[in-house]
This record gives C-alpha cells, sequence and structure tokens, in this order.
C-alpha cells in the first residue's frame, strides 16, 4: 500500500453504538469538494440505514475543512475517518480512498447523493453473492428539484438485475452506487489520475475504469434492489456545459484505445457521434435546447479527443 501523502489531515471518530452489523467488515469512500451541506447530509443518510459500514472514509479536496464532520460522532457502529486532501481531481481522491482503507470490501458514493435505508446492506450482499470477480452498481434515481430547473444527471432507473461481461458498446458502471473487492484495484489497476472532474477531460474516469474490469474478465452486476437518489441541485444554465464537460471526458476516452488493430473505441465514438448528428434535424424543431446540448456534447468529444492525442499520446494504464 502506498504511503498516505504528507498534506492529508486525518480525524477519526469512532461511533459509541458498538452493536455488530450482520455484515461483512466494509470500507465505504466518499470523495467531495466544496459541497459541505450535500456531505453532511449524504452521511447522516448512509448513518440512518439499516446497516451501516465498518468505516466510512471522506477524501474531502474542499478548500475549507469540514468541521462538522471533524465533530461528528456517530451513534452506529461505524468509525468516520475525515481526509482534508487539498488536492485536485475526484479519480486522485478515489485512489486516496482506496489506499486508506483498511478492508477488503470497498463501496463507493459521492456527496451528492442520498441513500435509502436498505442500500448498504442490498449492494453488500449483492458483491458477496457474486464473488471478487464481480462489481457491483445500482439504481440511480433523479431526486426532486431542489432548484429552479435543477437537474440530475447520470441516472439509471430500469427494473431487472442486468449482468455485462466483455466487450459492451455502453456505459454501465456507476461510481456514485458502487461495491467491489479490493483485489480488484490489484488486477487492473487504479482510477486514471488524467480522467475526471478536475482534469482537462473531467468525465468518465468511471467509463475507463468499467472497461479496463471487462477487459481483464470480471463481471458488472446491475442490481436494481440497491437504490440511491441523485440529487437535482444543479441549475437549468450548468446542463447545457455540463454536456460539454462530458464530451470532454468521452472523448479522451475514447482517443485513450484508439487502435487500428483493435477498433473497438473507434467504432464505438463514430456510432456516439452520428447518433446525435442524425438526431439534430428532429430536435432543433422539437425540443431545441437539448439539441443544442447534443450539439455540444459532440463538440467536445471530438475537442477532447483530440486533446488527449496531443497531451497524452498512447497513454494506457
Amino acid at each position: 500500500m502506498k504511503s498516505r501523502p504528507e498534506h492529508i489531515e486525518v480525524t477519526e471518530a469512532v461511533g459509541r453504538d458498538q452493536g455488530k452489523n450482520n455484515l461483512p467488515e466494509t470500507s465505504l469512500i466518499i470523495c467531495s469538494r466544496n459541497r459541505p451541506e450535500l456531505l453532511i447530509e449524504l452521511v447522516l443518510s448512509i448513518l440512518q440505514g439499516d446497516e451501516v459500514p465498518t468505516e466510512i472514509i471522506i477524501v474531502d479536496d474542499s478548500d475549507a475543512c469540514n468541521d462538522q464532520l471533524v465533530n461528528l460522532v456517530p451513534d452506529r457502529p461505524s468509525v468516520i475517518r475525515y481526509l482534508w486532501n487539498r488536492s485536485v481531481g475526484l479519480s486522485r481522491a478515489n485512489n486516496t480512498g482506496v489506499e486508506t482503507a483498511q478492508y477488503d470490501l470497498i463501496v463507493f458514493t459521492q456527496d451528492d447523493v442520498l441513500v435509502t435505508p436498505t442500500w448498504f446492506g442490498v449492494l453488500v450482499r449483492s458483491m458477496l453473492e457474486g464473488g471478487p470477480r464481480t462489481v457491483v452498481t445500482g439504481k440511480v434515481l433523479p431526486g426532486g428539484e431542489e432548484s429552479e430547473g435543477g437537474f440530475a444527471p447520470s441516472t439509471k432507473s430500469e427494473e431487472r438485475i442486468e449482468i455485462y461481461e466483455g466487450r459492451i458498446g455502453s456505459d454501465v458502471l456507476y461510481v456514485q452506487n458502487m461495491a467491489l473487492f479490493r483485489s480488484a484495484f490489484d488486477d487492473i489497476g487504479y482510477f486514471d489520475p488524467d480522467l475526471g472532474p478536475g482534469t482537462p477531460f473531467p468525465a468518465a474516469e468511471d467509463n475507463d475504469f468499467a472497461m479496463r474490469l471487462l477487459d481483464a474478465g470480471y463481471r458488472i452486476v446491475y442490481d436494481p434492489r440497491a437504490v440511491t437518489y441523485h440529487r437535482a441541485w444543479r441549475s437549468e444554465e450548468e446542463y447545457l456545459w455540463l454536456h460539454w464537460n462530458y464530451g470532454r471526458g468521452q472523448g479522451a476516452f475514447y482517443s485513450k484505445y484508439f487502435s487500428l488493430q483493435d477498433p473497438h473505441m473507434i467504432q464505438r465514438m463514430v456510432k456516439d457521434i452520428w447518433g446525435y448528428t442524425i438526431r439534430f434535424p428532429i430536435r432543433i424543431f422539437r425540443d431545441r435546447n437539448q439539441a443544442w446540448r447534443d450539439m455540444l456534447y459532440v463538440g467536445g468529444l471530438l475537442y477532447g479527443a483530440a486533446r488527449w492525442r496531443l497531451r497524452r499520446p498512447g497513454k494506457r494504464i
């Protein structure tokens, strides 16, 4: 395990209730940056669950330390380990969380999520049932509007269990609702620190991680019983530029694996661009705003792919 960077400050709070869960020892990782209210509300929703993690690791990249979390003593059998990281980049924060985790069963969520009471137990049991070569993700429903025109990106609401193996043409892993064994990181490596929020390619770190899992022979299981809510706190104005940012990250992800010997990602990107392009004439009349969002996404794809080739030629993990 890598040593912890010196700039990280760690505080620990041990829960007062020393009763036992009916689950093995688990580490839950939450990464955050400058969303203190959302973060504390997430932690409280986790502690109100039917079952709780053995430890909750909070990697906080915020400009200011969250004193409320530093001083929070849970009334459940869970240890809160708060790391004021003062770094930038979601992938780096995720990796710090993994390096800090004390247990081999690891769960992820994110600071703009709220969880249901049964979420944690269902997710962990589904992971245990699948075994070390299985990664589990779950349902991500949109929360109610918290601002005018507020929206929640990255949602999934299918009601049936889905199992993904091998090369697929879509992105199916939701890190805000994910559980896996530590051995997966030993096999395929960590999150790519050049992808994701806080980098020039501010998305697709989860898509890249999922592809490496599937290429290594893992399977990804979607279990709809593990339910979280993605909070609709972003404004309508942010929705437009979020498509540009998603496109930049996704384009970089595609470009990372461009190869004439293995054209899978080239084909995926072409299909992606073609799908948005042929819908544009219809959407420009039916939903003009969505049409422009689609074109921003396509522009971001092309920009991100080109910029990756210039800055990271030939890089793979």
